[in-house]
This record gives structure tokens, C-alpha cells and sequence, in this order.
């Protein structure tokens, strides 16, 4: 999977889970939770939809590494890799 694949993935889940995200105006260098509102119970439905989607484990430990959409690319690219 590309990395604008991965990019794609994580938009539309948000979108899913708020459909008034501003997702033209985003920056992807910026906390998403900062930019989007995004409350820790929206931040947890798009770690479970990851894990539903594509059965991914994602420790507590690494929700840091989901702060922004490009550490999210990065942290998600190795674990998509042969998806």
C-alpha cells in the first residue's frame, strides 16, 4: 500500500467518524486533535477501525506516534506494507 493510500485510509476514517471535519484546510505536519477537534473517544474509534479494517494491533504505547497525519502515514506504512 502507498503511502497516499494510507493517507486516503486515515482521512476517510475520520470523516467516518466526524462527518464536519474540515479535511480541505488540514495540515498534515499539525496534531489532528488540535485541528479537528477530535476528543480521545474519536481518536480511539479510528485506532478500532484500523484494528477492524485491517486487523491491526496498535499499543497504547504507540498512540503518540498518530498525532498527525504524516506520522500516521509513517507509523502505519510498515504495518500496511503488504496489504
Amino acid at each position: 500500500m502507498t503511502r497516499n493510500e494510507i493517507k486516503d485510509i486515515v482521512i476517510e476514517i475520520i470523516e467516518d467518524i466526524d462527518e464536519d471535519a474540515e479535511m480541505d484546510s488540514l495540515d498534515s505536519e499539525k496534531p489532528l486533535r488540535d485541528q479537528l477537534d477530535l476528543d480521545s473517544m474519536d481518536f480511539l474509534d479510528i485506532v478500532m477501525e484500523l484494528r477492524k479494517r485491517y486487523k491491526l494491533q496498535i499499543p497504547e504505547a504507540d498512540y503518540p506516534q498518530l498525532a498527525t497525519l504524516t506520522s500516521c502515514v509513517n507509523y502505519l506504512e510498515p504495518k500496511l506494507q503488504d496489504v
